[in-house]
């Protein structure tokens, strides 16, 4: 007989959490990040989920019915074409535009030449963030918004009130998304927010790879100082779009710090320095944050090690597992290690065999979550997605659990809240594009309520600071 979804999802937050937070729950939970893997079983084209964000929901609710996830993203597929097509954004591939329909989405990385950064702006970025993203570095990046200095097109008009209700329609619609997950799949939203480390945001987006990997040997201080003024607006965006009941953690999806995209020493006096304290102010507010490493980050695991117990959970992409077990173990919540190749061109068995020997490596004593190396695409099986949803629930049960049943472990102490002076010390804050003080010499005298004014222009202004800080980060 099946039972009532509450139930199931308060048991399965139980685990989740529990595991979170390196304890033992009552086995090791599911968490399968599954992108395109979930229109392939559902029936669907690549074009239809990044088209149509509903089918990519439908995908994700056809999964979570139907397998055992304890958690899952409500869309792993994140970019719609909607929304970027709206802003015009040159450095996607859409399915059945510009790749095939049955092919993923495409990050197109502009060449040295062609970054949508140059090397002469580092002061202008440094100065103030926001105002470079929204003058020039958007109409680099989009084929709709006037270049710098030219005159506003019709189109350039349409692309920033097109592109912001798509994104309003857009966000607003994971509530609802993570409501049906719950209530007819019994199913945690497995994420929440968003983080990216700012060298990791230079290279992907501004700079492009090539373009920092000459600015690290050429002018490193140029580099640092950029990460450095990055850093309290990734700080921002990453708090204020967090778990309001801090058991949902926040992810940085982690590029270009790890073997051989950087060495050793900018890792150690760039990469790691500005994105360190950022981990560390999430704690400070008793928010956990999820290391997606992709990559291979053997040589920087004792950095890792340094952070407070519980701020973090590590992913394992190609880290290897056994030293990866013994440098965090102890410390934090290991995640994911079965190899995408296997699940895109092995038979079940060895699936299943593969998840045995993970959970007896990472989940012996908890602390372990189930899932791929990587995100799923449409090269994943869907008999292997199965074989290792089946493994998790015929090896990973654990004779004795260290929180009493029905009940959430509570949180690990955490440093006491506040705010790292690098988080307002820009000369334009976070969370604002034109401060209330360079317009109120515009205004005619007040005579009303002076802070009902301010409240509302802050209020109005801080939406069109995450419209440009989401484009840059998100899409």
């Amino acid at each position: 007989m099946n039972r009532p979804t509450e139930e199931l999802y308060a048991e399965r937050l139980q685990r989740y959490v529990t595991a979170m937070r390196n304890g033992v729950p009552d086995r090791v939970p599911l968490r399968p990040f599954a992108a395109e893997v979930t229109a392939r079983y559902a029936g669907y084209t690549c074009q239809q989920v990044t088209h149509d964000y509903r089918l990519a929901f439908e995908a994700v609710i056809r999964c979570c019915k139907d397998f055992d996830w304890d958690a899952a993203v409500p869309n792993m597929v994140y970019v719609w074409t909607g929304l970027t097509q709206a802003i015009g954004l040159r450095y996607y591939g859409a399915p059945g535009i510009d790749v095939g329909p049955d092919v993923c989405f495409q990050y197109r990385e502009p060449g040295e030449q062609d970054a949508f950064m140059k090397r002469e702006e580092y002061d202008e970025l440094i100065e103030d963030p926001t105002r470079f993203l929204y003058e020039t570095w958007l109409p680099r990046v989009s084929g709709e918004v006037s270049a710098k200095g030219k005159p506003a097109s019709y189109r350039n008009n349409l692309s920033f009130v097109k592109g912001g209700m798509a994104m309003l329609s857009y966000f607003q619609a994971f509530g609802p998304q993570i409501e049906r997950m719950r209530r007819e799949c019994g199913t945690v939203s497995a994420i929440c927010g968003m983080l990216k480390a700012p060298l990791d945001i230079l290279a992907d987006k501004l700079r492009g790879y090539l373009g920092l990997a000459f600015d690290l040997q050429e002018i490193p201080e140029k580099v640092q100082k950029a990460c450095q003024a990055l850093m309290p607006h990734l700080g921002y965006i990453a708090l204020t779009s967090a778990d309001p009941g801090k058991q949902i953690p926040i992810p940085i999806w982690m590029h270009r710090g790890c073997t051989p995209f950087i060495s050793r020493e900018h890792f150690e006096t760039i990469y790691w320095p500005t994105l360190k304290p950022i981990v560390e102010a999430l704690w400070g507010q008793g928010n956990q944050v999820l290391f997606y490493a992709e990559g291979k980050w053997d040589a920087h695991l004792e950095r890792f090690a340094e952070l407070p117990a519980g701020s973090i959970m590590f992913h394992i992409d190609r880290t290897d597992v056994r030293a990866a077990r013994q440098a965090l173990g102890k410390k934090f919540c290991l995640s994911g290690g079965v190899p995408n190749a296997l699940l895109a061109f092995a038979k079940p068995e060895e699936v299943k065999a593969c998840c045995q020997q993970l959970i007896e490596t990472l989940g012996a004593g908890g602390g372990y979550i189930m899932d791929a190396a990587a995100i799923m695409q449409n090269d994943a099986a869907p008999e292997n997605l199965r074989a290792m949803t089946d493994a998790t629930l015929e090896y990973g049960v654990y004779r004795s659990a260290s929180s009493p049943s029905g009940k959430l472990p509570p949180a690990p102490a955490a440093p006491s809240p506040g705010s790292p002076d690098w988080l307002s010390a820009p000369r334009v804050p976070p969370g604002v594009c034109l401060p209330f003080e360079e317009k109120l010499p515009e205004l005619p005298p007040i005579s009303g309520d002076p802070a009902l004014v301010r409240r509302v222009w802050e209020e109005i202004d801080g939406l069109a600071y995450l419209y440009i800080w989401h484009v840059l980060l998100s899409y």
